[in-house]
């Protein structure tokens, strides 16, 4: 089987909107330090280019947890791999989450999270996916909403490839 990727939203319109987000951020914070906590492995691409572009200072730090494996939905078990290595507690935590989709795996980092004492506690995410919902997350902003497909690029993968595509695909099966 064959895989074949179609551009859903291109390069430039990521990074327009990733400026966008970075701009509302910078104001919420002003006169304030982020924290941003990416969600290894797919959060890195979007957590840097939008880390580039805020204005204040910012921190980062990183967790890993994992619901997908090589699969193309969510298990629905979430696997925890790696926690951050400091104490948010009485920071401005923003987690960097690259696609909500049926959201058990952002709701149990926000669970998590909200018990270690965060002065405030932000989610957002590039990319959502409000068809695959099974887990109600609050998110604060959005790059994106996407339909059911499955997406790969900008940090998301398929059995770990395409991640560096700089732009998000649609993934096709070919047999």
């Amino acid at each position: 089987m064959t895989e074949k990727i179609s551009v859903l939203i291109s390069e430039e319109d990521v990074n327009k909107r990733i400026q966008e987000m970075a701009d509302e951020l910078s104001k919420k914070y002003e006169g304030k330090t982020i924290h941003l906590v990416g969600i290894l492995k797919g959060s890195v691409f979007f957590l840097c280019e939008l880390a580039k572009r805020i204005t204040v200072p910012v921190t980062l730090d990183f967790m890993s947890v994992s619901s997908y494996g090589d699969e193309t939905s969510s298990s629905g078990r979430v696997k925890f791999i790696k926690d951050l290595d400091e104490s948010i507690e009485g920071r401005e935590v923003v987690v960097v989450e690259d696609i909500l989709d049926s959201g058990r795996t952002l709701s149990y980092v926000v669970n998590i999270l909200h018990a270690r004492g965060p002065e405030s506690l932000s989610v957002i995410t590039l990319l959502d996916k409000p068809d695959r919902r099974v887990v109600d997350v609050d998110l604060d902003m959005t790059g994106f909403t996407i339909p059911d497909k499955f997406v790969v690029g900008y940090g998301l993968d398929y059995a770990q490839k395409y991640r560096n595509l700089p732009y998000v695909g649609v993934i096709d099966f070919i047999d």
